[in-house]
């Protein structure tokens, strides 16, 4: 299949930070999707939450299987609007590196802890993985990523941060749009995380599909599912549904999309990144079922007692594991506490220290919190 005119094209990346000669049997952004699938950091993914900690079961989300669910829908919506598979799966793989443990809770806990260091954002530290942290390779540090491939890791950012970045930082402060690609990997993250969370939601009882029906988006599709399929089990019900669900948002915003597109016909990616909008979005009656499940969920399960409890436990441990660290980085792996040695000042060691907070996975941190603070365990 050809690519589109305003696709990125892997013959005309914009380039790596370290130069590199061109991959035989790969393009390069092959190359930068199997380097994100090789990385400590991807597999430490297993092990990090969505919503519920690692250890309150098995059936649920992880940051690991999210990323795989949403680079599914991203090739799924790059095929059918001709932009660049690989480059979509390779953003959609590497856009939760940077996630803390436990969540958001963890990541909210963590960036209190740096207002006085130059503050924590999740996006900046996925950057801050692939261009520094990794450590697999002899030539440069981290995993040096293409260009487009950065951009659309990097989807938010403060303008402090981005005055930091060059030319990837620029589309921050002149208001740029990214590429397709990176607006589709963002769109395709919000379809996977909104209607997964429905679905690890109603397994943890935690929310019911009398409470769901008061969204239009699973009122319909339910209604179809149990004229369609009256024996079905309930259990079945609820998957048939939730898969209809994402059917109905895949379709529409791939529509909406191409209609957008054949309207605005940007000549190339430069035209698409200086559109002044977004060019992937949903049609407008989409977008507001899409988001009126979106704070249904805010409200009846990310703010449900059982999960608050959760996220307050979870605050705790990594505000104390910061506060004890920054003050003895000798606690940390020799690996860590040396480059906290070597800092320049204060904001660098705390950095050092988010670092390293940021990268455990949720037992792990559990482990570290009662290495530290419980005097019978060592080890």
């Amino acid at each position: 299949m050809s690519l589109a005119p305003w696709a990125c094209d892997p013959a005309r990346t914009k380039g790596r930070l370290h130069a590199e000669p061109a991959p035989t049997l790969r393009t390069d952004y092959q190359r930068d999707r199997d380097r994100v699938i090789h990385s400590s950091a991807f597999r430490r993914l297993e092990y990090k939450t969505q919503v519920f900690v690692n250890h309150e079961g098995d059936l649920f989300r992880t940051r690991l299987t999210h990323s795989l669910e949403v680079a599914q829908i991203g090739r799924t919506v790059a095929r059918s609007l001709r932009l660049e598979e690989d480059l979509v799966e390779a953003i959609c793989l590497a856009h939760d590196l940077g996630h803390t443990p436990f969540g958001h809770a963890g990541q909210d806990a963590l960036n209190a802890c740096m207002q006085g260091y130059g503050g924590f954002e999740h996006n900046f530290q996925s950057l801050r993985i692939v261009d520094e942290l990794e450590d697999r390779y002899a030539a440069f540090s981290g995993l040096n990523l293409t260009f487009e491939t950065r951009e659309g890791i990097l989807k938010h950012c403060s303008e402090k941060n981005a005055r930091t970045l060059g030319a990837l930082g620029e589309r921050f402060l002149a208001r740029r749009q990214p590429s397709l690609e990176a607006q589709l990997a963002n769109i395709a993250d919000e379809i996977a995380y909104n209607n997964h969370d429905v679905d690890d939601g109603l397994r943890s009882g935690l929310i019911t599909v009398e409470q769901l029906r008061a969204t239009a988006l699973f009122a319909r599709h339910h209604d179809a599912v149990l004229e369609r399929w009256p024996q079905a089990t309930p259990h079945q019900q609820c998957f048939e549904t939730i898969r209809r669900m994402i059917n109905e948002l895949v379709l529409d915003l791939t529509n909406a999309s191409a209609a957008e597109l054949q309207a605005a016909a940007p000549t190339d990616v430069e035209a698409v990144r200086n559109a002044g909008r977004a060019l992937i979005h949903f049609s407008a009656d989409v977008a507001r079922d899409n988001q009126q499940l979106k704070a249904f969920l805010n409200h009846n399960l990310y703010r449900h007692h059982l999960v608050y409890r959760m996220t307050a436990k979870a605050k705790r441990t990594v505000t104390e594991l910061f506060a004890a660290l920054l003050d003895d980085p000798r606690l940390m792996p020799p690996k860590f506490s040396a480059r906290a040695a070597q800092a320049q000042d204060s904001n660098g060691r705390a950095r050092v220290v988010a670092d390293y907070v940021a990268g455990m996975t949720d037992r792990y941190a559990i482990d570290e919190y009662e290495r530290i603070f419980v005097p019978r365990r060592v080890r």
